[in-house]
């Protein structure tokens, strides 16, 4: 890659800092952590005794940091059940057993997968019904166990994988919609499964999506825009304007890293790109890159450098101002407001105002996520990770398919296989499957510090780049948004973002899921938010005292971004003569696939 020209000052507002350059040494993985008290309102005096500061950790030992875990893993409580519970469960399983058997039944019609006629009907109506009774009897008794809280709620959820995955659903043999299938197709449904499956093998998936109906650059991420800089591990996008003027201060985005950032710029019609550029905003775009095997020692300083801090001095450089807006969605939430503290404390304000996705930095419960986390696999993914690889984004995504198999995973068995259907065209889902890996260093020190042991929230506990990391130092006026069904960022753990921020904040709970709620737009006329101008301590509390608004919630932060956006100017082109165009959006590093 050419080397960027060194990027120009401004009048002497900002500090002197040296321009970013396109490849950056990997800093090491291992961040200080000093002992702190967390604090939500009350904050360590700034001029006390230096946080974050303490004796460096020795190199870790990967078969002791192993071994740790499994100790710590057999220490957990065994689990119990109380006898009466036991005889319960069991009585009103044999009633309801001597019940189908004395007087049949059909399956219960709210569950959409026994939904066809046929399933209403013997034999397939009884089994469906003797399904549904022994699901209901696994789940009462993996619910009635007494003990260690984490093991409890493994136990429900290796529970709930096995009933999803024994439907009758899932059996040709006990699938009468499929069978009926094959019967009408002259056996070509069940050719055309086979032909479904091995394809599936061959890619290493099932497939959610008809592939072929999109491509990145041709019918997703086309908002019109260009390549204004890259690094080892992200280019900046910036978006041509459609208006003659604009907000003089830009805007940047920063997605998940775990994710393609066109999740944000889908398709015209469900942009929040187009949407923001449309309504006046210059707008940038962080596209983090795919790593490969030789960035697999990129730890999380690095991305804090090279994905947050060369982006911000790159947007404030091309636009000519001291401060922009910025916005971070998910993880890429997380890892944004961690490299605004460290600028903070070096003395460096950035940012005019703040924007928070769906992103969590009070990891105390991390709802269903949490069952994967603990010490004894932080410490294996430490032993094997933590000094150099990459966590595929495969792994990840299946992950995320299982917290919610019936709809990411059997469904398509059904239709993909038994059916031998092609898989609709649907953006969101194809976005889904395009994953991104990690780099080892950085996904170990994320799962340790953040969802293990919850210290971001902490002032001064961890040291990033050298500084001791206090969120309520950002100081900014932040938008705070979350999405009411979210199975990935509980809604009530994201408004604890609003106990750890100081400055001026605005909470606002969207309707659906962590994507659905978010990409919603206004023309839509779609779902709903609430809001409440007050922020108790309980969110709870807050809900119960919030106004439901019908339709997007993106209106309402446009407005919000209104005084922030420090008047107008005349419409940005992509570049500058430090900042030459590379090539167009969306650039090359989203299109590699993991």
């Amino acid at each position: 890659m050419a080397t960027q020209k060194p990027a120009k000052t401004s009048s002497g507002k900002r500090p002197a800092r040296k321009a970013p350059t396109r490849k950056a040494p990997a800093s090491k993985n291992g961040v200080g952590a000093a002992p702190g008290v967390a604090s939500r309102r009350k904050r360590a005096d700034p001029q006390g005794a230096p946080r974050g500061a303490g004796p460096a950790r020795p190199k870790p030992d990967p078969a002791a940091m192993a071994a740790g875990g499994i100790e710590a893993m057999a220490a957990t409580e065994p689990l119990t059940i109380d006898p009466a519970e036991f005889m319960s469960v069991q009585t009103t399983y044999l009633d309801g057993l001597k019940s189908l058997f004395e007087h049949g039944a059909q399956a219960r019609p709210h569950d959409r997968r026994f939904a066809g006629s046929a399933w209403q009907q013997s034999p397939f109506g009884w089994n469906a019904a003797l399904y549904e009774l022994n699901a209901q009897a696994m789940m009462h008794l993996a619910s009635a166990l007494k003990g260690d809280e984490k093991s409890r709620e493994r136990v429900r959820f290796a529970v709930q994988q096995w009933v999803d995955a024994m439907a009758p659903t899932n059996f040709l043999i006990s699938n009468p919609d499929a069978q009926r299938k094959l019967v009408d197709s002259a056996g070509k449904s069940l050719q055309q499964g086979v032909e479904n499956l091995l394809g599936d093998l061959r890619k290493g998936h099932i497939s959610q999506v008809d592939e072929s109906a999109f491509e990145v650059g041709r019918n997703l991420a086309v908002t019109p825009g260009a390549v204004v800089f890259e690094n080892e591990l992200i280019q900046l996008i910036q978006y041509e304007p459609t208006t003659p003027r604009v907000a003089a201060k830009p805007i940047l985005l920063v997605p998940p890293c775990i994710n393609k950032f066109y999740i944000l710029d889908l398709q015209p019609e469900n942009s929040l790109v187009a949407h923001l550029i449309d309504q006046g905003h210059t707008v940038f775009m962080v596209s983090w890159r795919n790593v490969k095997a030789d960035q697999g020692t990129l730890g999380w300083d690095d991305y804090l450098k090279l994905g947050v801090h060369d982006a911000i001095d790159v947007v404030r450089d091309i636009s000519g101002q001291d401060t922009i807006n910025a916005l971070g969605f998910c993880v890429g939430g997380t890892i944004i407001a961690a490299a605004l503290a460290v600028l903070a404390a070096r003395g460096e304000r950035p940012v005019e105002s703040l924007t928070l996705l769906t992103t969590l930095l009070d990891f105390e419960r991390t709802g269903i996520l949490d069952i994967f986390i603990d010490e004894a696999q932080v410490a294996w993914r430490e032993a094997t990770l933590g000094n150099g690889g990459i966590m595929p984004g495969a792994d990840l995504a299946h992950t995320f398919s299982m917290l919610r198999p019936n709809d990411l995973i059997w469904n398509y068995v059904v239709n993909n296989y038994l059916k031998g259907e092609k898989p609709a065209a649907f953006d969101l889902l194809y976005w889904n499957g395009d994953s991104t890996n990690l780099p080892g260093p950085m996904y170990t020190w994320y799962l340790r510090h953040t969802y293990l042991q919850d210290e971001l929230k902490q002032p001064g506990r961890l040291t990033c780049l050298g500084q001791p990391v206090d969120l309520s130092s950002i100081g900014v006026p932040t938008y705070v948004y979350a999405s009411r069904e979210d199975h990935i960022v509980p809604w009530q753990s994201a408004y604890g973002s609003t106990r750890i921020l100081d400055g001026e904040l605005r909470f606002v709970l969207g309707a659906s899921g962590h994507i659905a709620g978010v990409i919603n737009p206004p023309a839509k006329r779609k779902r709903n938010y609430w809001v409440n101008d007050t922020l108790p301590d309980s969110a709870d509390e807050w809900f119960e005292h919030a106004t439901e608004v019908a339709g997007s919630w993106w209106p309402d932060w446009c407005q919000w971004l209104e005084d922030h956006k420090g008047g107008t100017v005349t419409a940005r082109k992509p570049g500058t003569a430090d900042y030459p165009v590379i090539e167009p959006a969306p650039g090359r590093y989203v299109r590699e696939r993991a």
